[in-house]
């Protein structure tokens, strides 16, 4: 076993037997005398473990408590590639701005990262060898978040001072925040909004302003909020669902063949080696912006209107050069 199974033996056979022989210890650890001892030391000095030598029992007990963190193993259930999986999570949390679990998941995470310092593997390679880049990731004003995933949990609504890129206007609206969303690098708030009385996505970097309510959030059922927000390909959502049906040449289906477009999708490959796609779409802004990515190599079998909206951005194009 590995050093971080040993720590967790060593933590359960002084719970179940409250004194135990370093000859115990030995045989259900596999391990040298000289082993233990550097692990003992490590329980003690990295993680505050009161492990003491009584010579009247002959054997290692906990003591009581001394200053100092208190000493707590993280769950037995974690095993070391498990805690290299947090770790990694950790580096994408910190990396999601503003990092809203962080407070809650550091203490955790420390001790986490004690004991991954072990079997050569010092604890600064997460951080220098796990490179995520954010690329398309929009500005927005840190200080909105904290309101909204306040409103969000606490179950209150939010005035929103919202800017409209498409009208070039800033509108005051009253939502309530049904869940926060991050999607392509970027955070968006799904709100029951009380002045179009309907469901909405706002983007973060959208919202101008936050000013927290005191009256209760309306509650839209999970059911609804799937039906309206998440029927459809992308942010840009819908209850009126259509279904394109997207053929890429056999170069491009190397990398399309294994992409998620949606939950629901349909894949197969045609005999002459094009692969086709079937995604449900409501509104087709982001779908149109997708296919044109993948230009000359895909072409819009179905519907004729999206066909027509994707050569219709394609002359519009031409027309600019």
């Amino acid at each position: 076993m590995n050093r971080t199974e040993r720590l967790y033996r060593i933590d359960h056979l002084l719970q179940e037997r409250q004194v135990v022989p370093v000859q115990v210890f030995l045989e259900e650890l596999e391990v040298s005398l000289a082993t233990f001892k550097r692990d003992l030391e490590y329980l003690r000095d990295r993680l505050n473990a009161p492990i003491v030598w009584d010579r009247d029992e002959g054997g290692y007990r906990f003591d009581k408590q001394g200053a100092g963190d208190r000493y707590e193993l993280p769950g037995l259930w974690f095993n070391a590639s498990e805690i290299h999986a947090l770790l990694m999570m950790q580096q994408l949390l910190k990396n999601l701005e503003p990092g809203i679990l962080a407070p809650h998941i550091d203490p955790l995470l420390s001790r986490l990262r004690l004991l991954l310092d072990q079997d050569g593997v010092p604890i600064e390679a997460v951080d220098k060898r796990i490179r995520l880049q954010r690329v398309n990731a929009r500005t927005y004003e840190p200080q909105h978040f904290s309101p909204l995933s306040t409103a969000l949990l606490q179950r209150r609504r939010v005035v929103l001072d919202h800017y409209s890129k498409g009208r070039d206007e800033t509108v005051r609206r009253e939502v309530s925040p049904q869940r926060l969303t991050y999607y392509r690098e970027n955070w968006y708030l799904d709100a029951y909004c009380h002045l179009r009385d309907d469901l909405r996505s706002f983007g973060l970097d959208a919202i101008r302003g936050v000013r927290l309510g005191q009256e209760a959030a309306k509650e839209i059922s999970d059911k609804e909020i799937c039906a309206a927000l998440d029927g459809g390909y992308g942010i840009f959502a819908g209850k009126s669902v259509e279904w394109a049906e997207l053929a890429f040449s056999p170069e491009r289906a190397r990398w399309v063949a294994h992409e998620t477009w949606h939950a629901e999708q349909r894949g197969w490959f045609a005999d002459d080696g094009t692969y086709h796609l079937r995604v449900p779409y409501s509104a087709p802004t982001e779908l149109v912006m997708e296919i044109l990515k993948h230009l000359p190599d895909v072409r819009v079998v179905s519907p004729v209107s999206l066909r027509e909206m994707v050569g219709k951005k394609l002359r519009d194009a031409l027309t600019n050069f």
